[in-house]
């Protein structure tokens, strides 16, 4: 595979080259452990000194292929695959921060990481403080204390459909002498790399589109190899006593992020797929680039339908001119975003409950972004466990519903949701 490569071949071949009669077809290397010769051979294994595969916590050959080819989607020097889009945000921190440390997030994210940032990583001594990604970069700036340890933002944040102000975020950040973490889950590389405007770490729910069928769980850490590790994240530039006093920025180089993260977290907490799991993650991989566009001209039909529609209050979505992140979109994700809008229905509660009630085609699940079109209510499901000041702080209304529009002939969707507004 040359380096460059388009997006759509990457897709295809990306991360697994057979030689002369090996499968044409990535295998699933489902074993938890791989057998040497000698004693040495293994010994070299566990002090780092030899690449191999001896336990699959660590490293597996199917892993290891899909997660090359999302580096080289996402133009990075090396990935990691996790068993989770939760694990692969808490492993990208949790890679750099210890009790004591702090990091700034944007208020505007999914809920579930909303709660492992704000409360779960409090309990291990990590502290955030959340910002507002449309304040201004001195107020976002203040935020920021001597223990801070990273800036995070999500691509586009869900529910709310928020594009990030990617550059400006990658100046904040460096200017403070951390990495830019970014979540780019929902536009996926095939319209958006974030490492092209500043970002330095990316995130995924591989969950989401990259799989695409929701057939599997997943999650991946992306490092550009571009960030300058100093003496503010001793755990990287200081001798780890658990690997004979090795210090993973000089034995590495570029690859002293990802590495550490494998060698010492994922042996420690062990949060890794199942070959079976990235085995279908490839399957999905394989057709990104034809389904991120079907999604996105999906998305834009319905949400014109509905900003036409009456009965509806307010829609959400970049790609519509007279959404406030409209530009935002244009400068980062010019060939569309994603296929998930942000609306409202008018009424309480009650009436986008009813709304959703009535949809026969289109799925109340808790999943989004892949192949067939669902709906969940937020405030009632994914972020139930936030309080109306939280919700709101992070950017989901009452009768906010998330609608996540698939690949299916658009106007079989558009008829579902005409019936379901009939029956409000």
């Amino acid at each position: 595979m040359t380096k460059t490569a388009k997006t759509a071949t990457l897709c295809v071949q990306g991360g697994w080259k057979p030689k002369n009669g090996e499968p044409r077809v990535l295998p699933i290397y489902q074993s938890t452990t791989f057998k040497y010769d000698n004693t040495e051979e293994m010994a070299d294994l566990f002090d780092l000194k030899k690449e191999g595969y001896f336990y699959t916590r660590l490293q597996n050959p199917t892993n290891d292929a899909v997660a090359a080819k999302i580096a080289a989607l996402e133009g990075g020097v090396g990935a990691v695959l996790t068993s989770s889009g939760q694990a692969a945000n808490f492993y990208a921190l949790f890679n750099i921060c210890e009790a004591g440390d702090h990091f700034v997030t944007s208020n505007e994210i999914y809920g579930g990481t909303y709660n492992l940032f704000g409360v779960t990583l409090k309990k291990l001594g990590i502290e955030c403080t959340f910002v507002s990604q449309e304040a201004s970069e001195e107020e976002i700036s203040k935020a920021f204390r001597p223990n801070t340890k990273a800036l995070f933002g999500e691509t586009i944040s869900n529910p709310g459909g928020q594009i990030l102000d990617i550059e400006k975020f990658a100046r904040i950040a460096h200017k403070h002498g951390v990495p830019l973490i970014v979540d780019n889950t929902f536009p996926t590389p095939v319209n958006c790399r974030p490492f092209e405007w500043g970002a330095d770490i990316v995130t995924h729910s591989t969950t989401k589109y990259m799989d695409g069928h929701a057939t599997q769980v997943g999650g991946c850490v992306v490092d550009s190899g571009n960030f300058e590790w100093d003496e503010k994240f001793p755990g990287l530039t200081t001798p780890d006593e658990s690997y004979h006093g090795l210090t993973y920025t000089k034995a590495f180089g570029k690859m002293a992020y990802t590495t550490k993260l494998v060698a010492q977290l994922m042996r420690d907490l062990g949060s890794i797929p199942a070959p079976q799991n990235s085995f279908l993650l490839n399957l999905g991989l394989e057709t990104l680039h034809l389904r991120m566009p079907r999604h996105c001209e999906n998305a834009q039909r319905v949400a014109e339908f509905l900003q036409s529609d009456p009965r509806v209050a307010w829609v959400h979505y970049s790609g519509l001119p007279s959404d406030k992140n409209y530009a935002l979109a244009q400068k980062y994700m010019p060939h569309g975003t994603c296929g998930v809008i942000a609306f409202g229905v008018k009424g309480d509660r009650q009436t986008a409950v009813r709304f959703m009630d009535a949809l026969q085609l289109i799925a109340i699940v808790t999943h989004v972004a892949d192949a067939r079109t669902c709906v969940l209510h937020p405030a009632s499901h994914t972020h139930r466990q936030l309080s109306d000041e939280q919700l709101r702080e992070a950017g989901v209304a009452p009768d906010l519903i998330r609608l996540s529009v698939g690949i299916e002939d658009v106007e079989d969707i558009l008829a579902d949701i005409r019936q379901a507004l009939d029956k409000i």
